[in-house]
């Protein structure tokens, strides 16, 4: 069972500026081009300690922040009712709903979290230096609960409100649905593994704050994560799998595919094909095995397409949907997917709630 608590946030404070102006996206979902945008944005951005010049940079920033009121810390814990309304990359509109609390972050062996990804340990490092330098979690992971959670909307308007998240103080001292619930990191394995790192440097507790979704969520919704690759004249030519005279027609046969066996379509100018893998295998194992190279990601189908089409890519795999199923499955067997092979959208915002990791 997992340690959840309310917490004592800290927010921004009103000389802070507008809200629109002082939130970002998580860390990984920001490219340089938009990381320059959000640093002029506002002096008080969030990413400003998110994506810093340095850690030691990050700690002075959060800390003058403090002194100067640009941040303040709220007088009492409490959990966060959170609502997002979001528009996926399928172009269905759709309204996620979830409680942000304060977790122990306790090693994957002791069952509380489970992880689904592999991750990458030079970005793990770059998240444990920057946590041990600011002592401050400035943005939730994401978990999913193999349970319901009883939410109900309060009738007043929100506590904080941005874009289309909005979020409510809450001061049960409870975490109804979750005293039993198993845990998984759907997006936030790095920030995780770092703070358990952290309490291990410490030799203390480590606390961070995560956004828990139930899986009953009729707003929970899982996209796939399909691959193009560039650069690779060796996959450029069908590869003899079977062969389908129009994208429609492949997606089609597609979605019709057993869950238990892996499948992909392989977008080629040169052809269009239907490839299908092993028993057991997963559909971003099945594309892996073309190894890294030259390998891009996206969550929307018509970019790929699009690449092919432009010639900035050799081929491009269009992947189905991942279950929420699956992907729990695999990890109570302790099997790790491949990188990217889910997307869960939207990511919570950075910036709404610091949570500070130690008390």
């Amino acid at each position: 069972m997992a340690d959840i608590k309310p917490f004592r946030a800290v927010r921004y404070a009103g000389a802070a500026g507008s809200l629109t102006d002082l939130v970002a996206p998580p860390y990984d979902a920001v490219d340089e081009e938009e990381r320059a945008a959000l640093y002029s944005l506002s002096p008080y951005n969030v990413v400003h300690v998110t994506l810093p010049e340095s850690a030691e940079e990050a700690a002075r920033l959060y800390h003058a922040w403090l002194e100067e009121g640009i941040l303040e810390s709220e007088e009492s814990p409490a959990q966060w009712l959170a609502v997002e309304d979001y528009v996926g990359p399928d172009g269905v509109a759709r309204q996620r709903h979830g409680l942000v609390v304060s977790l122990l972050a306790a090693p994957y062996g002791t069952g509380a979290v489970l992880p689904h990804e592999r991750t990458h340990p030079r970005i793990r490092d770059e998240r444990l230096e920057l946590l041990r330098a600011l002592r401050v979690q400035p943005e939730p992971i994401f978990l999913l609960a193999d349970a319901a959670i009883p939410l109900e909307l309060p009738a007043r308007p929100a506590d904080l409100e941005v874009g289309g998240t909005r979020l409510w103080r809450t001061h049960n001292g409870s975490a109804p649905g979750l005293e039993t619930a198993q845990l998984l990191v759907a997006d936030g394995h790095h920030r995780y593994e770092s703070a358990v790192a952290l309490g291990e440097e410490l030799d203390a507790p480590v606390r961070i704050m995560a956004l828990v979704v139930s899986v009953e969520d009729p707003g929970l919704h899982v996209f796939p994560t399909h691959r193009t690759f560039s650069g690779r004249p060796d996959l450029r030519e069908p590869a003899g799998a079977q062969r389908c005279d129009s994208l429609e027609e492949a997606l089609a046969l597609l979605a019709l595919e057993p869950d238990g066996r892996a499948a992909a379509v392989a977008f080629r100018r040169g052809g269009i094909e239907l490839v299908r893998g092993a028993e057991g295998e997963l559909d971003t194992e099945l594309v892996d095995r073309h190894g890294l190279d030259g390998i891009g990601y996206t969550p929307r189908a018509d970019d790929v397409v699009a690449a092919v089409d432009s010639g900035l890519a050799d081929v491009a795999f269009l992947l189905r949907e991942p279950r929420v199923e699956t992907i729990f499955d695999a990890a109570r067997c302790g099997r790790r997917m491949p990188p990217k092979s889910t997307y869960f959208f939207p990511k919570p915002l950075s910036g709404l709630l610091f949570h500070p990791v130690t008390t």
